[in-house]
């Protein structure tokens, strides 16, 4: 049996169109979401370092609430860099339960670093 190029044709596009409607379409991160990842995740450590070290009276929560409110993510994204602060958390909570040593290093680097990546996003990618 010998197909004609007009079925063919049809075959393909029909191939093309059921792809396109098969695959949902892929949101591009913006450049700096590996940053802001690693910042949310920074300032999740620091939300729970802090009370445990009595490290001043930053309300780290309501911050990241207010980077993401000012980011205007997509659902998607919102969850990642929510995930990241949750994960900052956790990674602290777990083996921290009485403010050591390690624990007032960690919360001195942790700001450290929250300061450089916030002034690295903002220098580089702000308006």
């Amino acid at each position: 049996m010998i197909l004609s190029a007009l079925p063919v044709k049809r075959l393909l596009a029909a191939a093309t169109l059921a792809l396109c409607l098969g695959s949902q379409a892929l949101a591009v991160d913006p450049p700096y979401q590996r940053e802001m990842e690693r910042l949310a995740e920074i300032m999740g450590s620091l939300y729970f370092l802090q009370p445990l070290c009595n490290g001043g009276n930053e309300d780290w929560r309501a911050q990241m609430a207010e980077l993401i409110a000012l980011d205007e993510p997509e659902e998607e994204r919102r969850q990642r860099l929510v995930g990241a602060f949750n994960d900052g958390y956790q990674a602290f909570a777990r083996f921290h339960r009485a403010c050591t040593p390690a624990a007032r290093t960690a919360f001195q680097r942790l700001l450290s670093e929250a300061e450089s990546t916030a002034r690295n996003i903002h220098s580089r990618f702000a308006e």
